[in-house]
């Protein structure tokens, strides 16, 4: 009886494949691609698809992330055949799954919940010395 392994095989995968595709993506010359990080990888149960998340940074706040969300989007889908390739070569594995590529929100939600903090505090900081006069007004 083999002993089972701690660490199932897609998520091994899953960060192989997150590597491989790092390393590659610092190797290509399209300016699509300067601002993007490969932040995951899911690989399906079977191995035939990887849905691999990524991130950029946009140069402004708003729609311009939106954008160039999309041209690296573009890129990347363009860049694929490429990317399987390296894959293939890079890993020893029966089948390379096929690449399909996902915007992830989550650095941006996380920024936006930090930005709420900071006001928060602000406000608090501000808030709790207005309060604190009030209370004692005697002290003045």
């Amino acid at each position: 009886m083999r002993p089972q392994k701690r660490y199932p095989r897609t998520a091994r995968l899953n960060e192989a494949i997150l590597e491989v595709l790092a390393d590659e993506l610092e190797r290509m010359n399209d300016p699509r691609l300067e601002l993007l990080t490969f932040t995951g990888v899911d690989v399906s149960r079977d191995l035939s698809h990887a849905t691999v998340y990524f991130s950029t940074l946009g140069r402004g706040t708003g729609r311009s992330g939106d954008g160039d969300s999309d041209a690296a989007a573009g890129a990347l889908e363009a860049a694929a055949p490429h990317l399987r390739g390296v894959l293939g070569r890079a890993l020893r594995i029966r089948q390379v799954p096929r690449l399909a590529f996902a915007v992830d929100h989550g650095i941006e939600s996380g920024q936006r919940i930090d930005e709420i903090l900071r006001t928060m505090r602000s406000g608090g900081v501000a808030g709790g010395e207005s309060a604190g006069d009030d209370a004692n007004p005697e002290s003045a």
